[in-house]
């Protein structure tokens, strides 16, 4: 699986959330739990993924494009994110 993100999105990420998008991309080396983002037109279908990397519930926003998943943003769970995420997984 192959991951892209803009560098500059990235460093904002890092900045206000402490997020960096290749600890975010490891959310799929494991189960996952995703949705379509419809709350807007963005011109292209965004994914909402909630899964585990390095024992933290992260929410990770992507387009798939060519095959390649470019991370939009990423960021610690919220509560009840993290309750669906227990409740599926254990």
């Amino acid at each position: 699986m192959d991951f892209d993100w803009t560098p500059a999105k990235n460093e904002r990420n890092l900045r206000e959330r402490a997020i960096g998008f290749d600890k975010a991309a490891r959310i799929f080396l494991g189960p996952v739990i995703e949705f379509c983002d419809s709350r807007h037109s963005y011109g292209e279908v965004r994914i909402v993924a909630l899964g585990v990397a390095d024992g933290r519930e992260l929410v990770v926003v992507y387009s798939d494009r060519d095959g390649v998943r470019r991370i939009i943003s990423a960021r610690r769970a919220n509560t009840k994110e993290r309750k669906l995420w227990h409740e599926t997984h254990g």
